[in-house]
């Protein structure tokens, strides 16, 4: 079926889908044009919405935050604490060591009994601590203490590290020390301050503090994004060409400022709405009134009267009128009107047995619907026109036919004739736009399609145009459930 609306399509139109852009497409596009700015790689990887956004940033500011105060903790308060801990460690095995070596030589196995000491090293004894990287800060710790601890040690004297412990027991190490002047190891209990257990409730309290900051501002940046999702509502309603309720100016400064603006332009909209209506009524009513004088002199006219001649302006009269209808049906397309739920295939039926009684057969394939909120008038204005089209362009095969899916209903009007190109019928759209042959013998203002469109988009929905299975084209209007 070709552009579907009287004077608007020529018949010679080309079967070809018709690409709409949908609310969500232009906002994809929209959010594309503004990554464009940033690196293709980062722009890709950042989430759409400008409340994920902020909560990344907001979870990447708290860690970076962390992992400074983790840094500043670990290099300028725990580092020094620990190896004040290892000199004095060191001190202390530095005079056991001398002690134990002036021991006499008699008293050595009652004294190698009495500290479990032992002439090799145990195999499992390790030169470092193991990593564990879920407790790096202990690992940090320990590589500290073991380093400054290996400097204060005397000449002979080494250390290793005790790799198994039961689960509870303290940390324990390994030192080479003399005993009645022989070598021997024997273990000895980390201090507290190598183990970093004090750390580890520094650790958590700052983690806890870092969820505590990510939480308080994903609460803040809600509260900041509801009147933003409010304003997005509100110039949904207005494109859809309703009136939507004045937004409230009671939140931040910025944010009051931009619901001003746009409940000033609301209201300017509605003005200049008002103003188009009561213009183009009294226009109508002003043209009306003489041509309706026109007709009534033409018709109590004496004889002689040129018949031909009376019979053209009674024609040019009725194309006249038409145009003016024209006009006064895209200044009002229905946002007065109320809708309420309906059923649709009932209102294609009526219209297909209407347009049977002109001699105008239309193949109905109804799919089972749901009850579909609509406008009656416009929703019955806008089938009428597609289906005049589908008669006056499309020559045969005048079909309508009607499913649901799972978010929208969709009727579609078609016909055998052939189409405009995608471009010609997505410029058809537009006010007083007319096809290729729309001034060749056709009458019309270029509103057909607009007319058409503007019902659609009022009722939420979208019109669409399609290639049909054998030729021809499809006019979809696909309304949400």
């Amino acid at each position: 079926m070709t552009a579907h609306v009287p004077g608007e399509v020529p018949a010679d139109a080309a079967p070809h889908a018709m690409p709409h852009a949908t609310p969500d497409a232009t906002r994809d596009a929209t959010q594309d044009a503004i990554s464009g700015a940033c690196p293709r790689g980062f722009a890709r990887l950042m989430p759409r919405s400008l409340l994920a956004r902020n909560i990344v940033l907001l979870i990447a500011l708290v860690a970076v935050s962390e992992v400074c105060s983790l840094s500043v903790l670990l290099h300028y308060v725990q580092r020094p604490r620990v190896e004040r801990a290892a000199a004095v460690f060191g001190e202390y095995i530095t005079k056991l060591d001398s002690v134990l070596a002036t021991t006499p030589r008699a008293s050595r196995e009652a004294l190698v009994a009495q500290l479990d000491a032992r002439a090799d090293v145990p195999p499992d004894a390790l030169a470092q601590p193991p990593t564990d990287p879920l407790q790096f800060y202990r690992t940090h710790e320990l590589g500290i203490f073991l380093e400054t601890l290996r400097r204060y040690l005397p000449a002979g004297s080494d250390v290793r590290w005790e790799a198994e412990r039961a689960r509870g027991a303290p940390q324990r190490m390994w030192l080479r020390v003399h005993i009645a002047d022989a070598p021997y190891w024997i273990a000895l209990v980390l201090p507290e301050e190598a183990q970093g257990g004090r750390l580890i409730g520094a650790l958590l309290f700052a983690l806890s503090l870092g969820v505590l900051a990510a939480l308080t501002g994903f609460l803040i940046q809600r509260h900041l994004n509801r009147p933003l999702q409010h304003l997005a509502e509100a110039a949904r309603r207005l494109s859809a060409g309703e009136a939507p309720a004045p937004l409230p100016l009671d939140g931040p400064t910025e944010i009051a400022q931009v619901s001003a603006a746009f409940n000033q332009m609301t209201q300017a909209l509605q003005q200049a709405e008002a103003t188009r209506a009561v213009m183009l009524a009294g226009i109508s009513h002003d043209i009306r009134t003489p041509l309706t004088k026109l007709r009534l002199a033409m018709a109590m006219a004496g004889a002689p009267r040129d018949e031909p001649f009376t019979h053209a302006a009674e024609s040019y009269l009725d194309q006249i009128d038409t145009i003016l209808q024209q006009f006064m049906d895209y200044a009002g397309s229905g946002e007065r009107e109320a809708a309420r739920p309906g059923d649709l295939n009932g209102l294609v039926s009526q219209l297909a047995a209407d347009f049977a009684g002109l001699g105008h057969d239309f193949d109905l394939s109804l799919g089972d619907l749901p009850l579909v909120a609509f406008r009656p008038i416009s929703m019955m204005r806008l089938l009428m026109n597609l289906m005049q089209n589908a008669v006056k362009y499309g020559g045969s095969g005048f079909a309508v036919r009607t499913w649901r899916d799972a978010h929208a209903v969709v009727v579609a009007v078609g016909d055998r004739g052939s189409g405009l190109s995608a471009a010609e019928l997505e410029a058809l759209k537009a006010p007083f736009q007319r096809g290729r042959n729309a001034h060749g013998g056709t009458s019309g203002t270029g509103l057909g399609l607009a007319i058409v469109e503007r019902i659609a988009r009022l009722h939420g929905g979208t019109l669409q145009f399609h290639p049909r299975d054998g030729g021809g084209l499809e006019v979809w209007v696909v309304l949400p459930q």
